[in-house]
């Protein structure tokens, strides 16, 4: 099984690339949380994977809410490789070490660390308008992908993660995560046509549709941006810099 969390397509595209090759199911995290479904059975030789984004240079408060849930149970005596892919902009901060942290309190450890680096959809800091650049990004991921794959199908043992930030730095800067997630920094311009796909495609409910326009009821929310990147009419912003830094979505895959 590859577990995976995507709002804009990147991580789901890595996902589905490694369980091609690997012939393992993906399963969206998002169904997971939404479904209430955290059980599952590991069949004999079966690898276990993790494709995540890197969110303040840590996961993402869904994927740590469905790794505290998880319960892996296992049809045979033998561990299985279970190895993690970490998705990121600019540095995969401590990505891999969380994920094994959860995984610990259960028994259990990451065998492979493994990143990608494909265009960054935090936009509030990161420009997207530059389509040569994205394309290159996207580019020069296939390699990654290819060459973390490769290491998968052969069970691997090794960290071979990129661009990490010391752990001290990390536990100085995950906090600003929390404050970032209140959605009141959100807003909707005019030229929104209720179309609901933001209220529908919210991995975490935090969005509805009141008078045909989108109204945020939780104080908090994952903070994927996959509402302002997925808006068909780019009406969805996030503080004031958003509307000039474009939107993303993975050209491969469908969201």
């Amino acid at each position: 099984m590859i577990f995976y969390f995507s709002a804009t397509g990147n991580c789901k595209y890595v996902a589905l690339k490694i369980a091609a090759e690997t012939k393992e199911e993906p399963v969206a995290i998002t169904d997971c949380v939404k479904k209430q479904e955290f059980i599952f059975e590991v069949k004999d030789k079966e690898r276990i994977g993790f494709i995540t984004p890197t969110y303040f240079w840590g996961l993402p408060s869904i994927v740590c809410e469905f790794l505290k849930k998880l319960e892996l149970r296992m049809l045979n005596l033998h561990h299985p490789y279970i190895y993690h892919v970490a998705t990121f902009g600019t540095t995969t901060g401590q990505t891999g070490h969380m994920v094994d942290g959860f995984l610990r309190k259960k028994g259990l450890s990451l065998d492979g660390k493994f990143s990608v680096q494909m265009p960054d959809t935090w936009t509030p800091i990161f420009d997207l308008t530059d389509r040569e650049k994205i394309e290159k990004i996207n580019y020069e991921a296939e390699k990654q992908i290819a060459d973390a794959t490769q290491k998968i199908k052969q069970n691997v043992i090794g960290d071979f993660s990129r661009r990490k930030m010391p752990m001290v730095a990390v536990k100085l800067f995950y906090p600003q995560y929390e404050k970032q997630r209140q959605t009141k920094y959100f807003s909707v311009e005019h030229s929104c046509i209720g179309c609901g796909l933001c209220a529908k495609k919210c991995p975490v409910t935090a969005i509805e549709m009141k008078e045909g326009r989108p109204v945020w009821v939780k104080e908090k929310c994952t903070l994927c941006l996959g509402c302002l990147h997925r808006c068909p009419k780019f009406a969805i912003q996030y503080g004031n810099k958003t509307k000039n830094h474009g939107q993303y979505v993975n050209p491969n895959v469908k969201m």
